[in-house]
């Protein structure tokens, strides 16, 4: 809703800011600027960044250029546009806020003499960090936001995942879905895109579940998911886009924050530093966590058949316990320079490293060859397994961007460099064969990287107000080697030699370059109609080569990607959207890799060089209303891919063992229909935020079999399967006084569909206490998880013509900690933060569950919306009502429906209910020109005298809103106080 409050404080505090000046004149009628002629007007709109949708209310002030004293000034209308009339030649600021956006001052705006109009176009307010030299607003974004383009998830205010990593906070965001390895999915897709602050990096190419393990949840400040993504960003991704947006500060002044935290099964600590003096910011900052005490136990029954024709499977039993650690680590160092108003630069390095292990000890593996004889033959081994991934990576990213003169027309030129290098290694150490002691190894060493240079140039150009045009090129050159071999160990004693089987060690030179470019067209009609449409064409250049294969056929290809999205601002707040889009999904290396994972010698994957990309079309409409306090999102969508990226299954045949060997091959069709819908709803201290994720999935690999060939060979890959899918989140928040909150969060993802079975759901949840100290300062909080669960237990199922499979994992996850920060420095307003562009590399496909984002090419930075002073202005704007005190010994009838006024220079009006059940009192207030209402919450009758709250979010904030007035018969009058900006006359008289 937009509450009173935006009708009441920001036109009641712009009137008092402008009644400093001359004229203190209102929207559409302000006294002279300066002495002389006075016949010309400034006019423009303003708009919010990100929604493109009219700041209703935003203060527009005229200063002259060598001074910040207004000398005239207005408000927008509901259009967002705003006129200041009877401007005398000159050259003038024009300074524009809005709490909850950072100021826009657009200098020099020249009047000449005997111009009638000077249109400054289209002004669009960022939102950004509301610091005021140390008194900080008491402002909160709502947890779920959802904006034209992208779902955000505002992870700064959960303080449930403190202390974990990325993984932690996706799990709470909506349309996203995280299994218990950290892989993620959006609508039920893998295929997605990672950015973190909208630029790629090389380790999400390997593993994003690894990738995200490196990523603070205490530095995450939002989750951006963008499912529709427009023509300025990268094919790649096919559900769609997932932009983790870190925590800056690009306020004037110097801060360390210490954060810290010591649990059952991990801990963290990190320093993270900025500096900013006058053009010049610097950040610094360094993170580190340990993986540990984590334990579990896996089991399987499988049978497998060689062929259709084999009559006598094979029965396969493993058993085993397991557990793993990691450490991880991630620094960077960033720099900006305001360069002068119109140029600037950015440049940042990111290093980041991990090391996991996974353990399988005593896997014990049951092989009964003869399942039919009565002598039941069987073949047993003992061993312990070792998995280790070990990577460091790299970031470097340099960004030049040059505003015009015209509003909104900007050009920025982007380079960046990116490196992993990584390891990825296991051991088998075979201590048993058939119960009799027998100790040798197998190992595989795989050492790997994958480097990006990526170079692209963005322009933008309003035409007129209600238009935009947006064209670009992009260049990534990717180079992809992986080097592997294997060794082996005779007698056990630990001394591994060369694998005398040369086939097993090999090794991939794949080398990529796929250059790009976009042109976008934005619409906005006066029927608040918005329509954004566009099309990208990449073009791909592949040279593969191996030790063994000089040159791997792999076509070029292009590739035209279209996209359109529609959205109507309905009455009421309401809105509906639509969107079509085309993605393209290019293998990544986990797909790619022809080295033999055998960490399980029965079960086994190879990786297939040879592979196309996937191509993927997606539907999807959506309508969001506010119904009486509370929040609602629906929306539907349907996903189609062709040419999918399958697992092949085939049963080998070794040594008289059998084992199944997975490898992939584009054969593969996917369909996905299905249902998102999520609520936020508050009620007095209490926030609630929770919805569902329900799709249903349909998986065919498209293998053609004859019907008339009994012994066609492809019926034994031959393979569908379909259902449901559903995932549920909650999470609540609960403000206590003196500085405590409480916070819980719970999630569960339900059975997942995949082509030949199923993985079944599990649940997670968890409790969060926190007090804040040292006035807001620092913090300490205490961290529950799963606490009444001593393990989670997931069952899998694997069916197809040759290979039935049955799983159970347990993981033991049940947590506790302590959590610690603090901030130590000062931070001021003088710095004037600008947009940040940043490269977007989002074209592969990953393995795993993984997610994807439509980054919007910005993040918000530091500074306020309202300049210092403003508040203490606003205060004085209209005095207060002189009500006579209370009469305790009064009785009134407050119950009823009031029609109530706002004494304010443009006024307000609504209307009051106030309820009675038995002596508890409760009510609404209602806001005319918007038609929503806000519930109130302590609303007390004491004698004559009724007093109520009641919370309003304006900008992404909340503010609390006190009236406290005295009845007379049918009548009511008293004080409106609306925080630090002032306290306004309210009257009211009975409704007839």
């Amino acid at each position: 809703m937009r509450k009173l409050l935006s009708l009441l404080v920001f036109v009641t505090g712009s009137a008092s800011l402008f009644a400093q000046g001359q004229g203190g004149g209102n929207a559409g009628a302000s006294s002279p600027a300066v002495k002389g002629a006075a016949n010309s007007k400034i006019t423009g709109v303003v708009l919010d960044a990100e929604t493109q949708k009219p700041v209703e209310f935003a203060t527009v002030a005229l200063t002259p250029v060598d001074s910040e004293k207004p000398l005239d000034g207005t408000v927008c209308d509901d259009k967002g546009k705003f006129t200041i009339t009877k401007v005398a030649e000159g050259t003038y600021n024009l300074v524009i806020s809005f709490i909850g956006y950072e100021t826009q001052t657009i200098k020099n705006v020249a009047v000449p003499d005997k111009k009638d109009e000077v249109n400054v176009g289209v002004i669009k307010l960022s939102t950004g960090a509301k610091v005021l030299n140390e008194v900080v607003v008491e402002g909160q974004k709502a947890l779920i936001e959802e904006r034209v383009d992208r779902t955000v998830y505002n992870a700064e205010n959960d303080q449930t995942a403190r202390g974990g990593d990325a993984t932690d906070v996706l799990k709470r965001v909506p349309m996203l879905s995280v299994d218990l390895d950290g892989n993620v999915s959006m609508r039920g897709s893998a295929n997605v895109l990672v950015l973190i602050n909208n630029k790629p990096s090389t380790i999400m190419a390997s593993s994003i579940a690894d990738a995200l393990k490196q990523i603070p949840a205490d530095q995450i400040k939002s989750v951006e998911v963008i499912t529709s993504p427009s023509a300025k960003y990268d094919a790649e991704g096919s559900a769609g886009i997932i932009n983790i947006v870190t925590k800056k500060n690009t306020l004037e002044g110097l801060t360390l924050n210490i954060d810290a935290g010591l649990g059952l099964r991990g801990s963290n600590l990190g320093l993270n530093g900025n500096y900013r003096k006058g053009k010049m910011g610097f950040s610094l900052g360094g993170w580190g966590r340990a993986n540990y005490n984590i334990s579990g136990k896996f089991s399987s029954d499988q049978y497998t058949r060689s062929s259709l024709e084999d009559t006598e499977p094979t029965y396969n039993m493993q058993r085993a316990d397991t557990r793993n650690s990691g450490l991880f680590g991630n620094y960077n160092l960033g720099w900006d320079y305001d360069i002068n108003e119109k140029n600037y630069m950015a440049a940042s390095v990111r290093f980041g490293a991990r090391n996991g292990k996974n353990h399988q000890d005593d896997l014990y593996t049951l092989i009964d060859t003869l399942i039919n004889d009565p002598n039941n033959a069987t073949q047993s081994t003992l061993r312990n397994t070792l998995s280790e991934d070990l990577s460091n990576n790299v970031d470097v990213n340099l960004s030049f961007t040059h505003l015009y003169e015209k509003p909104q027309r900007e050009l920025s030129i982007m380079g960046s460099y990116s490196r992993n290098d990584r390891q990825n290694n296991f051991e088998n150490l075979i201590l048993q064969q058939n119960g009799v002691n027998a100790l040798s190894g197998i190992r595989n060493d795989n050492d790997s990287y994958n480097q990006e240079m990526t170079f692209q140039v963005d322009y933008q150009t309003p035409i007129g107000t209600n238009q935009m045009v947006e064209f670009g090129a992009k260049d990534i050159m990717r180079k992809v080697f992986s080097e592997f071999t294997y060794f082996t160990d005779e007698d056990g004693d630990g001394n591994y030699e060369p694998s005398t089987n040369s086939s097993l060690s090999n090794n991939l030179n794949y080398d990529q370059n796929v250059v790009g470019g976009y042109l976008s067209y934005t619409y906005t009609t006066k029927t608040n109609y918005s329509i954004k449409a566009g099309t990208r064409y990449e073009y791909t250049t592949i040279d593969a080569y191996t030790q063994t294969e000089a040159n791997i056929e792999i076509p070029s290809y292009g590739a035209l990607v279209p996209s359109l999205n529609i959205s109507k601002k309905l009455s009421n707040g309401k809105t509906i959207k639509a969107a079509y889009n085309r993605r393209i999904q290019r293998p990544s290396i986990r797909y790619l890799n022809p080295n033999v994972q055998a960490q399980n010698p029965y079960d086994v994957t190879i990786g297939n060089p040879s592979l196309d990309p996937e191509y993927t079309n997606n539907y999807e409409v959506s309508y969001s209303t506010f119904i009486k306090g509370t929040s609602l999102n629906f929306s539907g969508f349907w996903r189609n891919t062709n040419n999918a990226i399958q697992d092949v299954r085939t049963v080998k045949t070794e040594g008289g063992v059998q084992r199944v060997e997975t490898t992939y091959k584009n054969i593969g069709q996917e369909d996905a229909v299905g249902v998102n819908i999520f609520a936020n709803v508050s009620i007095g201290k209490l926030s609630l935020n929770g919805g569902t994720d329900l799709y249903y999935s349909m998986l065919n690999n498209n293998i053609p079999v004859d019907a008339n060939t009994p012994d066609d060979p492809n019926r034994q890959y031959r393979a569908s399967n379909e259902g449901w899918v559903a995932s549920y989140r909650m999470f609540g928040n609960y403000n206590l006084s003196k500085g405590w909150g409480f916070q819980f969060f719970g999630f569960y993802r339900g059975r997942t569909v995949q082509l030949q079975g199923t993985q079944g759901g599990f649940g997670i949840y968890s409790l969060g206490l926190k007090k804040d100290i040292n006035k807001k300062r620092g913090s300490v909080g205490f961290g529950a998880e799963n606490f009444f669960t001593t393990a989670f237990k997931i069952k899998g199922e694997l069916n197809s013509p040759l290979v039935q499979r049955s799983t159970l994992t347990e993981l033991h996850n049940m947590s506790f900690r302590v959590n610690f920060s603090y901030r130590i420095g000062k931070m001021s307003m003088d710095a004037k933060p600008k947009r940040r562009k940043s490269i977007s590399n989002d074209d592969l496909k990953d393995g795993g569950d993984g997610g994807g984002t439509d980054a919007g090419g910005q993040s918000a930075g530091g500074g306020g919306g309202m300049r210092q002073g403003a508040a203490a202005q606003n205060a004085a704007a209209t005095k207060p009502a002189i009500t006579p005190p209370a009469d305790p010994a009064a009785v009134v009838n407050a119950a009823g429906t009031w029609n109530y006024t706002i004494e304010s220079p443009q006024g307000g009006e609504g209307t009051l209910t106030i309820t009675k059940e038995g002596e508890v009192y409760s009510g609404t207030i209602k806001n005319n020109r918007f038609n929503s209402e806000n519930a109130l919450s302590n609303v007390t009758v004491n004698g004559n005298e009724l007093s109520f709250n009641y919370e309003v979010n304006f900008g992404g904030n909340q503010m609390m809103i006190a009236v406290k007035a005295i009845i007379t018969g049918d009548a009511l009058a008293g004080n409106m106080t609306v925080g630090q900006f002032g306290t306004f006359p309210i009257n009211a008289k009975r409704a007839q």
